[in-house]
C-alpha cells in the first residue's frame, strides 16, 4: 500500500480555508512568511494542507497584533525541531508590554473623546467644539509619542 501525497489545492481554496484574502496570501509569500508554493503545469499556485495551517497561525498572530517581524520569529521557532519556550516567552512578553501601552493610550483617548462628545451638545451649538479640539495643537506628550496613520 502506497501513501499518496495530500491533494494540492489552488489559492482560492487556501483563502477559503484560512479566511485570508488572496492578495494577503501573496503578500505573505513575498514577505517570506509562507513558502513559495509549487506550481501547476499551467503556472497556478498549488498549496498543501500544511500551508493552510501555517496561514491560520499567521492570521491568528496578526489578529493578536503581532508585527510581521514577530510573526516571522515565532514561525522560525515553530519550525525548529528543538523549540525554545524561553524565546517564545520573550517575544510574547515584549508584545504584552506593547499591548499594555496601547491599552493605556486607548483609555486616555476614550476619556478625551468622551469629554469632546459631551461638550459637542449634539450639534446644537453654533460652533463645533469637537472640530476645534481636534484642530488645536496638543503637546505630543499628552497622548504619548505620535504614531503615523496606518
Amino acid at each position: 500500500m502506497t501513501m499518496s501525497a495530500p491533494e494540492a489545492f489552488p489559492i482560492g481554496v487556501l483563502s477559503k480555508r484560512s479566511g485570508v484574502n488572496i492578495e494577503t496570501i501573496r503578500y505573505y509569500e513575498r514577505a517570506r512568511l509562507l513558502p513559495h508554493p509549487a506550481r501547476s503545469s499551467g503556472g497556478y499556485r498549488l498549496y498543501q494542507p500544511g500551508d493552510a495551517d501555517r496561514l491560520c497561525f499567521i492570521r491568528r498572530a496578526r489578529d493578536l497584533g503581532f508585527s510581521l517581524d514577530e510573526v516571522r520569529r515565532l514561525l522560525d521557532l515553530a519550525d525548529e525541531k528543538s523549540r525554545s519556550c524561553r524565546r517564545v516567552h520573550n517575544i510574547a512578553a515584549e508584545h504584552l508590554a506593547q499591548v499594555r501601552v496601547k491599552i493605556a493610550d486607548l483609555r486616555r483617548m476614550e476619556r478625551v473623546l468622551g469629554a469632546m462628545v459631551k461638550t459637542c451638545a449634539q450639534g446644537t451649538m453654533p460652533t463645533c467644539p469637537l472640530l476645534e479640539t481636534l484642530g488645536a495643537s496638543l503637546p505630543a506628550s499628552r497622548f504619548g509619542s505620535p504614531t503615523p496613520d496606518r
